[in-house]
């Protein structure tokens, strides 16, 4: 087959496969949910193998404790944090008008006098951001409850994800070999370099970088519960949740926290350092044990370019897009540093006489 076929056979896939996702998307969550946590869960799997127990029995057990923690986290976390976010956005108008009068009292004249002199208005920029911004919590709230995680979806979700990662668990080690035969013998080798690479990049950031959110958003979320800080929980799970973002999650959970803890705590300072604490631990945390264990190096994908895929995933395809979001954007960055690597060997680029030299210095 020549370049010219083999460029219009895979853009006519590649082109099929986003017809069906757009086509299929409000069925797909439960199933592409399902495939990333046995994606996630498959090393447990392995290891629970090494050490006696079938492929079967791994599977049961580890689907069995994923239910008993999802149960528990429905029956005791969910109404507490959907009870804390709702909370939150109404007294957020509240909240930023006090941190507005706290900063009135306890700013130098100097600063005041230039943002007089700037024409800043301060005072109506908060009130509006404010309500800006809990309109739009409220919103998300609305549109979660109704649209796509409504009670059928739900329902789908807690039923059909759990079945999917079994059997998915079950047959994980069967179906890559059975991908691995379809591979065209002349090239597996290739395909399977290329595997590796997007397997090192997906397993840096779902399994690596997924642990370490999980942790983070824990600790954030217990400590910070613990110190009695309004809206704790909630603060804490949403910076662990951003901490897939370099500095993101310490970031905005840090000024949520701290501002929270500014009004409720003020002038009690030893509550409002203890806060300011509980964010330096778990940066040194993450900078010194969690990332270096869990992540290793690189994952192989840059923020930014992780982010846009985010964003342009979830736009057009929803939340099923997010799902799809972290192995499509490894996978077009491995694809597209071999494309650029074959392009720097290639007599395009180095010419006709340079072409034979530069493949022995690649290799």
């Amino acid at each position: 087959m020549t370049l010219q076929k083999q460029v219009l056979v895979w853009t006519a896939c590649f082109a099929a496969l986003v017809a069906v996702l757009w086509l299929l998307s409000p069925i797909l969550l439960p199933f592409l949910a399902g495939l990333v946590l046995a994606y996630f869960l498959d090393p447990v799997a392995d290891s629970l193998e090494r050490i006696g127990l079938s492929r079967l029995g791994a599977a049961i057990l580890i689907v069995l404790v994923a239910i008993i923690l999802l149960v528990v986290s429905l029956i005791v976390v969910a109404p507490m944090l959907a009870t804390q976010v709702g909370k939150f956005a109404g007294e957020l108008p509240a909240l930023m008008q006090s941190l507005s009068d706290r900063f009135n009292l306890l700013a130098p004249q100097w600063v005041k006098d230039l943002l007089a002199r700037s024409g800043a208005d301060i005072q109506g920029s908060v009130t509006q951001f404010a309500g800006k911004a809990a309109d739009w919590i409220l919103g998300l709230l609305k549109t979660i409850l109704s649209g796509g995680l409504a009670l059928v979806n739900l329902v789908s979700l807690l039923v059909v994800t759990p079945i999917v990662t079994f059997y998915m668990l079950v047959d994980w080690d069967r179906m890559i070999a059975t991908i691995d035969s379809w591979v065209p013998r002349e090239h597996v080798e290739t395909v399977r370099s290329l595997g590796r690479e997007i397997n090192a990049a997906m397993a840096g950031f779902i399994r690596g970088q997924g642990s370490v959110c999980l942790a983070l958003g824990v600790f954030y979320a217990v400590t910070l519960s613990f110190t009695g800080l309004n809206f704790g929980l909630a603060i804490g799970l949403l910076a662990g949740a951003l901490t897939f973002i370099p500095y993101a999650g310490a970031m905005i959970g840090g000024v949520l926290a701290i501002g929270v803890a500014l009004v409720q705590f003020w002038p009690d300072y030893s509550s409002i350092l203890l806060v300011v604490a509980i964010f330096g631990v778990g940066q040194f945390l993450e900078g010194n044990f969690l990332s270096p264990k869990l992540v290793g190096k690189s994952i192989g994908l840059h923020p930014v370019w992780l982010m846009f895929a985010l964003f342009a995933f979830g736009y057009a395809f929803g939340f099923v897009g997010l799902l799809l979001a972290v192995p499509l954007a490894a996978a077009a960055g491995v694809l597209t540093r071999f494309g650029l690597h074959r392009y720097l060997a290639s007599r395009l680029y180095l010419g006709p006489d340079a072409e034979q030299e530069a493949d022995q210095k690649l290799r």
